[in-house]
């Protein structure tokens, strides 16, 4: 596995964002790439992960108001070269940014490898928190 950079100045282009979300199979975002470009220069912060040759190996968006949450929407690396401590490294990324914010959300799929990687790096899921649980209430369109 060679070295990859970790980047909060970094943009990506619809090219490079379509096949890093269709390549973890991404489809809701990659059906209309007009809609995911616009959301993700929308985001509040955006961190990349490029290889060697500069290429998108991954990228964590999250959406914030700076004070009190920041919404952790989308954290993403390629699978070919996944558990390479890329995820880690987006995510400490972004937590570090928000540090001074109460409480940082994230909504992902119901797979046990992921709560493993999550609670490795302080997420809990919302009923396990002390002392009491909290609910979580979400509306899809």
């Amino acid at each position: 596995m060679s070295e990859f950079s970790i980047s909060s100045s970094d943009s990506v282009t619809a090219e490079e964002a379509l096949s890093l979300y269709e390549s973890v199979g991404g489809t809701t975002y990659t059906r209309d790439p007009d809609v995911l470009m616009r959301a993700i220069r929308g985001s509040s912060f955006l961190v990349t992960a490029r290889g060697p040759e500069r290429e998108l190996w991954g990228l964590a968006r999250a959406i914030s108001d700076d004070v009190t949450i920041c919404y952790l929407q989308d954290i993403l690396v390629r699978p070919d070269i996944q558990r390479a401590g890329i995820g880690r490294a987006l995510l400490e990324h972004v937590k570090a940014k928000y540090q001074h914010v109460r409480q940082t959300v994230l909504i992902t799929d119901d797979e046990p490898s992921q709560r493993v990687f999550y609670e490795s790096l302080g997420f809990m899921k919302g009923g396990d928190n002390k002392p009491k649980p909290i609910r979580a209430f979400m509306l899809f369109r």
